[in-house]
């Protein structure tokens, strides 16, 4: 790839996350003086939360996990911030010591975040150190969506996935990069598909891990595969949608019920990880609770719920249908994704499809639950872009 000029020092500021001690302190309190409902009425998840697995994670968010220590692990990588649009993004930056390392951002979506690329960073950038090859190697760009982490929350409305996707572009051209590729699941996937439909100029290709690829109109004729994916649609929208639609009608309410207690933004993050991840019916199957208590941790001390939650009321008019693509894609399919897209319905929206993969495990949450599988993937769609 061609060597990169040097971002413009006066527009990139170093950044490093330093949480004051009293916040955490204040966090702690709070958490002791968790006010708890009654226990839910049938024995399975199906009220949502269950207050015994709820309390069994926040006592260890209050007695045992160390925030530090996550902090420490942050700032490993160079982080930075960058007025774009009128708003400071903050992103991580961590260029590859191979030459012709192809640039990637990675976009997260909801309730995700910069936590869950963090395992990604080295096997991506340094593949000869995890056992990969030097050709297959990234400069990696990680940045917080609008109103999410570290980046700034918006004071006015406007700010769509299309609008995202054009600030993201602004941040590769500012880091020096003419050509590069995109990576994202969930919100993170909406917002590269959107980059896929601008196809701006530079952008080699993308590389999703959710699709968003639904027949506008579904036919009345299925196959097994299409029936599932109408099935997981169904559920999706249905029994697992209630974050979801109240986000997308009443961010700000939510955020009031969840601005004051890190309990209830723990249960509203929770039981999002346990509904889609590919569990035997918790989410710690599948995710560590540091691992979860990063996430939420995040969203609690940038008080980020009502922020984060308006990426869904901006775009209540998106669906899962999404443009049809023409530039280079490459998908792969993790099994207990929800909704989960056949291949012949893939195969429809993008006709430039240069990698198709089946994950043999993983969830919705493919970056935190499965970070090995996802960079062999990342590496072996877009391996033919380098071209």
């Amino acid at each position: 790839m061609t060597a990169p000029t040097p971002p413009t020092s006066a527009l990139v500021r170093p950044f490093t996350v330093s949480i004051p001690d009293s916040e955490i302190d204040d966090v702690k309190q709070r958490l002791a003086r968790t006010r708890w409902p009654d226990p839910e009425t049938v024995g399975d998840w199906s009220q949502g939360v269950r207050v015994e697995n709820a309390r069994s994670l926040i006592d260890y968010w209050e007695r045992g996990y160390d925030w530090r220590r996550f902090e420490s692990e942050l700032n490993r990588f160079p982080q930075f911030l960058t007025e774009i649009d009128g708003l400071d993004i903050h992103f991580i930056h961590v260029r590859s010591k191979n030459p012709n390392a192809i640039p990637l951002i990675l976009t997260h979506g909801w309730p995700g975040s910069i936590v869950e690329f963090l395992k990604l960073i080295g096997p991506l950038t340094d593949p000869v150190s995890f056992g990969g090859d030097a050709a297959d190697s990234f400069d990696v760009v990680v940045p917080s969506l609008p109103g999410f982490g570290f980046s700034q929350k918006p004071t006015e409305t406007g700010w769509t996935v299309s609008r995202i996707a054009s600030a993201w572009v602004e941040l590769m051209k500012r880091l020096g990069y003419p050509r590069w590729a995109a990576q994202g699941g969930d919100w993170g996937a909406v917002v590269t598909t959107a980059l896929g439909a601008m196809q701006p100029e530079g952008l080699l290709g993308i590389h999703l891990n959710t699709q968003y690829a639904f027949p506008a109109q579904i036919p009345d004729t299925l196959s097994p595969e299409q029936r599932y994916a109408v099935g997981t649609l169904a559920l999706y929208t249905g029994d697992l949608g209630g974050s979801n639609h109240l986000q997308r009608t009443k961010p700000e309410t939510v955020g009031f019920a969840l601005a004051d207690s890190p309990a209830g933004q723990a249960a509203w993050i929770y039981e999002k990880f346990q509904s889609k991840t590919d569990n035997h019916g918790l989410a710690e199957d599948a995710l560590s609770m540091d691992d979860m208590l990063d996430a939420i941790s995040l969203y609690w001390f940038t008080n980020s719920a009502a922020s984060s939650g308006r990426i869904y009321w901006e775009n209540k008019s998106a669906t899962l249908a999404g443009p049809k693509l023409t530039l280079p894609v490459a998908v792969t399919v993790f099994p207990r994704d929800i909704p989960r897209l056949p291949r012949s319905w893939i195969e429809d929206a993008y006709s430039n499809l240069i990698h198709y993969g089946e994950a043999d495990k993983g969830g919705h949450f493919a970056a935190l639950e499965q970070p090995e599988i996802l960079v062999s993937e990342i590496r072996t769609g877009l391996r033919t872009l380098r071209s």
